[in-house]
């Protein structure tokens, strides 16, 4: 068994999530909260308008394992989020994954994940394990 990745390996991936990202995330996930789909709403909230699903931006770290760090085939086993600030509609943020830990006995990767917003402040931190191909 060879594993190729080595500790403090990491990817990243910068994505702007738009109005339109949000509505077809919504209609997907059946998450019609108001916060993210009403200005109006979300106009009167502690945020003071409309917020991007924290899934939605933590799906970036799926595409980051899947299509580059864990490899053709890699699955996830597992994964940790703390949602530590709002992401808005149409700002950026940068997702990163890195590794922290390789077993020795099997392909399996435990990675730091988090986001960082433009402000440079984290938005979600968490861990994920992985089965790498």
């Amino acid at each position: 068994m060879m594993i190729k990745l080595k500790v403090g390996d990491k990817r990243s991936v910068k994505k702007i999530f738009t109005d339109s990202d949000v509505h077809e995330f919504s209609d997907l996930s059946l998450d019609k909260n108001p916060l993210h789909l009403d200005s109006s709403f979300a106009k009167e909230t502690v945020f003071g308008q409309r917020i991007v699903h924290g899934m939605l931006v933590a799906s970036l770290f799926s595409g980051l394992l899947g299509n580059d760090l864990a490899g053709k085939g890699g699955i996830y086993l597992g994964q940790s989020l703390n949602f530590t600030h709002p992401v808005f509609i149409d700002e950026e943020v940068t997702a990163t994954v890195q590794v922290i830990k390789i077993r020795e006995d099997k392909p399996i990767v435990t990675l730091r994940t988090f986001c960082v917003n433009s402000k440079g402040k984290i938005v979600i931190d968490g861990e994920a394990v992985v089965k790498v191909a």
